[in-house]
């Protein structure tokens, strides 16, 4: 059937602010299907209040609406608007939730407005335990015994007819928030009581645990005739007990019987079916005895889901884009894959390598927090590797995580101490796959570790032969290893650091430039959805050293833009905004725009974005390859965040040019203790401070500067290891500790300006003329990290004479700097002087919400200035502000209960969300200039 001509216009749901559970994998589901939607010809209306996010630029939808997720706003927009449909599958829980509200409430048939992509009715089926579990019992899905509470004595009554252990699952919630497993009686009241108060309607399943079991998902399409296809299986390395978001998960499954598959696709299609009429995706996640294969239902989510994502990018097949052509009427076999553009959409996709995705976690700014992983999502972020086989995979994705590690283990960072290797395999961390490693290399068998942690063995037994190859490659020497061993421990996906470590007396680069003498380089292979079946244009590739290089450079000039990598608390969404418009701009200019990153929850990842993707570590070893084989005129590192600025010195020592301010100037600015020299030598207002190699040195400095001081090192994300000490104690224990976590970096000691009032500048510079895009206002004071602080802009409360000084400042360091790009400028404001606490030379977090707030470009006109493309007074930059627009931080604390949840230098917020008020007699506003006041005053 063609698409429904009734349908001429859409609005689409997003999913709001980053939160634990909730991440950037809807920025890239909403963005791929108002695309979708737009080639249509449909006229695409979008709300999400994440001002972060690519999918609220105007160059992804027609209207953009940034406000709040509400009822209210929803119908605000229907009476501004013609909206024939909402597509609400796109924006994960959030939009579903809204979607279902608002239909309770009447709004969609008031305003003749149609769901699709959805059965409304399924929502509450899927979301409601106990309608679950009654209607998988009416098709024949097995599911665990289980018992609905809504009450505490339900709860026990429960638990003492299904024995233990046993799993709580509060209703409508994300995350697994609330969740948990009670092993024995003694810890059930507690985590019922935690469960009740989760759920927003005091609802939990008590459920038998079925610990142990295999984790498996699917990811389908379904079509308006009821045709459905398996886009992808995925396997979980870790049993049942770990929460999905937070397992190793493989594609395709590895250890998963043809048999077992088909029965469990069998019964996707039926559950699938019996969520209602509906054209779209689903997810499905089953669990599996490892004994007999015996199959049970977990759940099933009829919408896009956090998976699909990570179903996309290791398959190759957009999910996203044709679910929303289904939503509008299409069926599977009209479509096609967009990616062969010959063969049909309606196919499920052959892979010939091995994906691994592993989460990221931040429990260091969560000091205190369990740290062990359950049915409660902690990972704040994830990576994703592709390589010819799982060890290849599991080694790529270990480098990928930016924790310092150059693969799994061989690398200086093992653990030797066997109980704590004991306890972290009964106990699983973010740590655990190293330990596992770490625990074989000391000789702990297989069976033990198979016995401890549930892992399937093949798993085990493929990371033993990683460390047999490591006790191979130590027989060697740089002169004596031979090319085939050599040409192994590459397959196996060692990295020239693992190599060069286990050989002994040897460098990266040695092993490197050996390599490359015995002809051992990398190659690089298509993703292309069919496993080279059919012929392909794409162009998006992964690294290996199997066989023939099917990335063929072209004679265009390139420019190479390096990602952000895994997000993390501190460096998010907000720099794949930039890292899209990098790429946008590239183009317009007529470069072939490469993009090299490692995160599949990102917009700049999609198949379409680039001219050319490599999906790879952001890692030295891996961008080298790829500059030696690409050769572009240079490499954009401003807009990959603080990932991409450390591998700027890098490639300034390899000779590759850096697009935009020159490294040494960055490297000014990155240094605190320079940088520091260099406002002194510019005559503007500093804190006092001191550069430290030692504690010693740091007591020192304290107390020459004044308590109290602010403990900073340098070259590091979201204000990692900052504090404020007030003695030299405390002073003494921080210092100790950075040098633990941050060895060799120099600490910067500055007097710390208590109750000053904080400011920031973003703005961009060609080398001569700076144009200032946003000054914005903090309602929390100097101390509390910026991407912790709520913001107004443009500021409310300081006066010309402050504007005045931090408009020069911003001028003077800008010139000094040489910038030519993005610069972003903390100011610490007290009695009208303006002292200046950092500059960073790249785009900020910030950035994307200036652009949204004033309706400007700035990233795409920074990246043609970067490139020399342009001048500052080629572009007619015209502001149009919509008012005040107030950034609010968003926190996932619910997560870490017991962790201290006071806001300092440190930043802990995962995501934000964008507020317009007309005036400042708005009461939201009146209610923020409360907060700065009651701040300031104490």
């Amino acid at each position: 059937m063609p698409k429904d001509s009734s349908i001429k216009s859409v609005l689409i749901i997003g999913s709001g602010p980053i939160i634990i559970g909730q991440a950037c994998e809807f920025d890239y589901s909403g963005s791929q299907a108002a695309r979708s939607l737009q080639e249509e010809g449909i006229s695409v209306t979008l709300i999400n209040s994440n001002p972060a996010t690519i999918m609220t630029d105007p160059v992804m939808a027609d209207h953009i609406y940034l406000l709040p997720l509400t009822t209210e706003s929803i119908e605000k927009i229907l009476q501004e608007q013609q909206i024939d449909a909402v597509l609400p599958t796109m924006g994960g829980q959030t939009a579903l939730n809204l979607a279902k509200e608002a239909d309770e409430l009447g709004i969609w048939e008031k305003y003749n407005t149609r769901i699709i992509g959805v059965d409304i009715n399924a929502i509450e089926k899927t979301e409601n335990r106990e309608e679950f579990r009654k209607l998988m019992g009416e098709i024949g899905i097995p599911v665990a015994p289980s018992k609905i509470a809504n009450s505490f004595l339900e709860g026990k009554e429960a638990a003492q007819l299904l024995g233990f252990p046993l799993v709580i699952r509060p209703s409508y919630t994300l995350g697994g928030t609330g969740g948990g497993f009670v092993h024995s009686k003694e810890f059930f009241d507690s985590a019922l009581k935690r469960g009740l108060e989760a759920s927003p309607t005091h609802e939990v399943l008590v459920e038998k645990a079925v610990l142990g079991w295999k984790e498996y998902e699917l990811e389908l399409l379904r079509d308006g005739k009821d045709d459905i296809a398996v886009i992808c299986t995925i396997e979980n390395l870790d049993p049942m007990g770990i929460h999905t978001g937070d397992s190793i998960t493989i594609a395709p499954a590895l250890t998963l019987s043809d048999t077992c598959f088909q029965n469990m696709r069998d019964m996707a299609f039926k559950m699938m079916r019996s969520m209602g009429t509906f054209a779209g995706g689903c997810n499905v996640q089953f669990a599996v005895n490892p004994e007999n294969e015996d199959i049970i239902t977990i759940e099933i989510n009829p919408r896009v889901s956090r998976s699909s994502a990570l179903a996309s990018k290791a398959t190759g097949y957009p999910i996203a884009k044709i679910a929303a052509k289904l939503a509008i009427g299409y069926y599977l076999d009209e479509l096609k894959n967009p990616v062969t553009k010959t063969t049909s959409a309606f196919f499920e996709p052959a892979i010939d390598y091995t994906i691994i995705k592993i989460p990221r976690w931040n429990f260091d700014k969560f000091r205190g927090s369990d740290t062990s992983l359950g049915l409660q999502m902690k990972s704040v972020g994830e990576v994703m590797a592709i390589g010819r086989s799982f060890q290849e995979a599991l080694q790529k994705a270990c480098q990928s995580l930016e924790l310092k590690r150059m693969g799994l283990g061989c690398d200086g960072w093992e653990e030797r101490n066997l109980d704590k290797l004991i306890n972290s395999l009964k106990n699983p961390s973010w740590d655990r796959i190293f330990h596992i490693k770490d625990a074989i290399t000391l000789g702990v068998p297989i069976t033990s570790i198979q016995e401890i942690t549930k892992i399937d063995r093949w798993f085990l037994e493929q990371i033993y032969d990683l460390v047999k190859t490591e006790r191979h490659v130590r027989k060697f020497t740089l002169q004596n290893i031979d090319a085939h061993t050599l040409r192994i421990a590459k397959e196996k996906g060692f990295s020239d650091f693992q190599i060069a470590h286990a050989m002994g007396g040897c460098t990266e680069d040695e092993v490197y430039a050996k390599r490359h003498e015995l002809g051992l380089t990398r190659s690089y292979k298509m993703v292309d959805t069919c496993s080279a079946e059919f012929e392909s244009p794409t162009n998006y590739f992964y690294s290996t050293y199997d066989g023939e290089n099917e990335s063929k450079p072209t004679d265009k000039k390139k420019i190479v833009v390096i990602g952000a990598g895994p997000n993390r608390i501190g460096q998010g969404i907000e720099f794949d905004y930039c890292c899209v418009h990098g790429l946008l701009a590239a183009k317009e200019c007529g470069y072939e725009a490469i993009m090299v990153n490692c995160n599949p929850e990102t917009v700049s990842t999609d198949f379409d974005m680039a001219n050319k993707l490599y999906f790879e570590p952001v890692f030295w070893e891996h961008l080298r390859e790829i500059i030696d084989l690409e050769k572009p005129e240079g490499v954009i590192v401003q807009l990959g965040g603080q990932t991409a600025l450390k591998l700027a010195q890098k490639l300034n020592e390899y000779g590759t040019p850096i697009i935009g301010t020159s490294f040494p100037d960055m490297d000014l600015a990155e240094d605190r203790g320079s940088f520091s020299d260099l406002l002194k030598t510019l005559d503007i207002p500093y804190p006092d401070y001191g550069v430290a190699e030692n504690a010693y040195e740091a007591i020192e400095i304290a107390n020459k500067v004044g308590y109290p001081v602010l403990v900073r090192p340098s070259y590091v994300l979201g204000g990692q290891g900052m504090k404020i000490v007030i003695n030299d104690e405390d002073l003494q224990k921080a210092v100790i500790e950075l040098q633990g976590d941050l060895p060799g970096n120099r600490i910067l000691i500055d007097h710390f300006l208590d109750r000053a009032e904080e400011a920031e500048s973003d703005s961009v510079c060609d080398g001569e003329e700076v144009h200032i895009l946003g000054v914005m206002e903090h309602i929390e004071p100097a101390g509390i990290h910026s991407g912790d602080s709520s913001a107004v802009l443009p500021p409310f409360g300081f006066s010309e004479n402050v504007m005045d000084q931090i408009e020069m400042y911003t001028h003077k360091i800008a010139h000094a700097l040489k910038i030519k790009g993005l610069l972003n400028i903390q100011f610490a404001v007290k009695n009208e002087k303006v002292y200046v606490i950092e500059a960073n030379p790249r785009a900020s977090r910030t950035v994307p919400f200036i652009c949204k707030a004033y309706d400007v470009p700035y990233v795409n006109i920074a990246t043609k200035i970067m490139l020399g493309e342009n001048k500052l007074s080629d572009f007619k930059i015209e502001k149009k502000p919509k008012g005040f627009a107030i950034k609010r931080p968003v926190f996932s604390f619910e997560k870490f209960p017991n962790v201290n949840k006071e806001l300092g230098p440190e930043m802990k917020s995962t995501g934000e969300a964008i507020y317009f008020v007309k005036d400042l007699k708005d009461p939201y506003f009146r209610e923020l200039y409360r907060e700065k006041s009651m701040y300031l005053s104490r």
